[in-house]
């Protein structure tokens, strides 16, 4: 960064004339602004990620509560709503500019194309899992259970993207895990038909697999910004959300065509509680809020990390089960109970080692925190005192 730099030269050269050390000053006060908008982006971009999965989750389990059965259809809808990114991403593109690295080669057009294929294909199956847990889940249980993925993603990111496992993370993952773990004890009925428990077990196991997807992908989109695509700016990210929605898109479209399910879909929309017009209704609105979902979690990697973004996947957590109780009457008991608690303190312990992270960050690059002292000096990235004043 600029301002580091012309820290280090203070540091090297000694006292410097007042202009020099105004120039300082104005760089350190840049560095702020910067800081704040980026934690303004990153705000938005977590509302984008809470908000978007409960609703979008709440309206699933209401397509499927009403007379729709096909899994198919429901994966469809996760992906096809990219189309009502463009008008933004066209109108926006002129007012971003790059705020990471921007290595002097890009990524060739083939290579790109690999990872877009690939990241596609990977969320195309991963939403079909997640189509088929929600089925025969009820909403509350299945919401506890895709927790997982954040411990899924520190285990990815560990070997993929080199990602720290403090003792305080390790806390959190192993909370997650036994937060998930504990409901696959649970004996509960869902509220609007009788499951079998071979179907219970099967959403159950599908929906461990399709977290562990959604943290592998996570993980593989880190990996693709910082090696293969090499650039990390506003366009860059909204060529992932739409290029690699169009692959899944094509995906789950060949998966339901190929399946059968289409044939009953006439038939699905005439018997639907709600009527033709609410039919048509959730499947469109489930369609757009899971892009402002996928806006939200992308921008979340793009600002942060992968493991961060997941992370805030699982702050969502205590909204949609009581959500699912007040819509649904899905039965809130002892086990889910400390279920939800365990998944909220492993959350909190991750949050909280990064605010330690930001907070030595800050240290480093002499940006005082709270609690620091207002003297004119300040700590340069090698522990070295900058002086400030003339």
């Amino acid at each position: 960064m600029k301002g580091d730099q012309e820290l280090q030269v203070i540091v090297q050269q000694g006292k410097e004339p007042n202009p020099t050390v105004q120039d300082g000053r104005n760089s350190v006060g840049s560095n702020h602004t910067n800081i704040y908008k980026r934690w303004l982006r990153v705000i938005i971009y977590t509302f984008f990620v809470i908000s978007g999965q409960s609703v979008a989750t709440i309206l699933g389990r209401l397509y499927y509560d009403n007379g729709g059965n096909s899994k198919w259809l429901a994966t469809v809808v996760q992906l096809v709503g990219f189309p009502v990114l463009l008008p933004y991403y066209l109108f926006s593109i002129k007012t971003h500019t790059t705020t990471h690295r921007d290595d002097d080669k890009a990524a060739s057009h083939r290579n790109r194309v690999l990872v877009y294929l690939a990241l596609g294909v990977l969320v195309g199956g991963d939403c079909y899992l997640y189509s088929i847990g929600l089925l025969y889940l009820p909403v509350s249980t299945f919401s506890l259970i895709c927790a997982s993925q954040l411990a899924f993603n520190a285990f990815f990111s560990y070997f993929l993207n080199s990602q720290k496992l403090t003792p305080i993370i390790l806390n959190s993952l192993l909370l997650l895990t036994i937060s998930s773990t504990l409901l696959a004890f649970n004996n509960e009925e869902s509220n609007f038909k009788k499951v079998t428990r071979v179907q219970y077990v099967t959403s159950f196991i599908c929906t461990i697999g399709a977290s562990a997807g959604f943290g592998l992908v996570l993980s593989l989109q880190q990996v693709a910004f910082r090696k293969v695509l090499k650039r990390q700016t506003f366009s860059e990210v909204m060529d992932m959300i739409i290029y690699v929605s169009l692959v899944a898109s094509c995906v789950s479209l060949v998966g339901l065509f190929s399946s059968g399910e289409w044939k009953n879909l006439s038939s699905e929309m005439d018997r639907y509680k709600l009527g033709k017009v609410s039919y048509v209704m959730n499947l469109v609105w489930t369609a757009v809020i899971w892009q402002v979902f996928n806006i939200g979690g992308t921008g979340l990697i793009f600002e942060l990390s992968s493991l961060f973004s997941n992370a805030i996947s699982a702050l969502g957590l205590p909204v949609v089960p009581v959500l699912a109780v007040i819509i649904f009457h899905d039965k809130m008991n002892g086990l889910k109970v400390i279920s939800m608690i365990l998944a909220i303190w492993g959350f909190m312990s991750y949050v909280y080692q990064h605010y330690l992270d930001d907070k030595n960050l800050k240290k480093s690059i002499g940006i005082p925190t709270t609690g620091s002292s207002d003297s004119p000096e300040a700590k340069g990235s090698g522990g070295q005192k900058i002086q400030t004043s003339a």
